[in-house]
């Protein structure tokens, strides 16, 4: 069985669309249905449920994905394990940001050191600014931030799309009311760090919604901090409404003490990106590859409201 034809069927399972599972594994969208119907033949089954209008996978496809994943985990795993020798040695700098810190990290860092134990792995936790500083002045070897970096000599490549939405704890903000951008303009606005694309973003939207609504700009209150967890912690004790990703507030949301508020215009989504160096060293190269598996697992299993895979 050729095992790019099972990753064509993970990866199609994952998007959903012949079109975007072409252009991920850079081939044409008929070379992607052929692979499926190679395989199918192989099966001797139906993965697609061509009679429905949108895509829909079969249930003996959904029952199979499974398997499949692991097939195709455990060839990259043997891949990599054949493939190790000194160049995958040494010590890794590695710099995240805190929406990665929350989200697919720990998974990252599992991944590292399952399939390059002899790797050293040396963390930094900071702003996309200074992380992109420092990847620039090569005190770091690959870091994980919002947006890329442009550079002919950067490597810079979207893994995954973080929705934001206005979040307050409940109670601290009539919703039935009429007036709801003028009640969330008199509350503090939390959000990441200053200087960040996100936090400028939210200047910007601020700065519109005040003077649709007719709120001196002067009378708003941007709170920011590179801190989530801090953020977080500021919503649960009703200091003001947050524009941060639902993903980092999801049991609370779920258990009715945090809202999403219907207030538009909604914060642009982030985009989480990796950056490294086009002259890195295999290690780096095999840490980047780690990052997008990594990533990609852990948006499989999360609602795509949350979190999105660009990988």
């Amino acid at each position: 069985m050729n095992i790019r034809f099972l990753e064509t069927f993970v990866t199609l399972a994952q998007l959903r669309s012949f079109r975007a599972t072409a252009r991920a594994l850079h081939a044409t969208p008929a070379a992607i249905s052929l692979r499926i119907k190679t395989l199918e033949e192989e099966l001797q089954t139906e993965l697609i449920d061509r009679a429905s209008k949108e895509f829909r996978l079969t249930a003996n496809a959904e029952y199979l994905l499974g398997h499949a994943k692991a097939v195709v985990d455990a060839t990259r795993r043997l891949m990599a394990a054949a493939q190790k020798d000194s160049a995958i040695r040494g010590r890794l700098r590695v710099g995240v940001i805190e929406s990665v810190v929350h989200s697919w990290l720990a998974q990252y860092i599992r991944e590292l050191n399952t399939m390059y134990p002899e790797l050293e792995v040396d963390l930094t936790v900071d702003m996309s600014n200074v992380l992109e500083r420092r990847l620039r002045a090569r005190e770091l070897d690959l870091v994980i931030q919002v947006e890329g970096v442009e550079s002919s000599d950067i490597v810079s490549e979207a893994l995954a799309v973080y929705p934001l939405h206005w979040i307050a704890r409940k109670g601290l903000i009539d919703t039935r009311k009429e007036g709801l951008n003028q009640r969330l303009l008199a509350l503090p606005i939390l959000t990441f760090g200053r200087g960040t694309a996100p936090q400028r973003m939210i200047e910007e939207i601020v700065s519109k919604m005040a003077n649709l609504a007719m709120v001196p700009l002067e009378q708003t209150r941007i709170t920011c901090s590179p801190s989530v967890a801090a953020i977080v912690q500021l919503v649960k004790d009703g200091y003001g409404v947050a524009a941060i990703p639902s993903l980092f507030v999801v049991d609370s949301l779920k258990n009715g003490e945090f809202i999403e508020l219907p207030v538009q215009p909604e914060p642009p989504a982030i985009i989480v990106s990796m950056c490294f160096h086009s002259n890195a060293e295999m290690l780096v190269h095999a840490a980047a590859n780690a990052a997008r598996q990594a990533c990609a697992g852990y948006c499989a299993q999360i609602d795509p409201r949350y979190i999105k895979s660009l990988g």
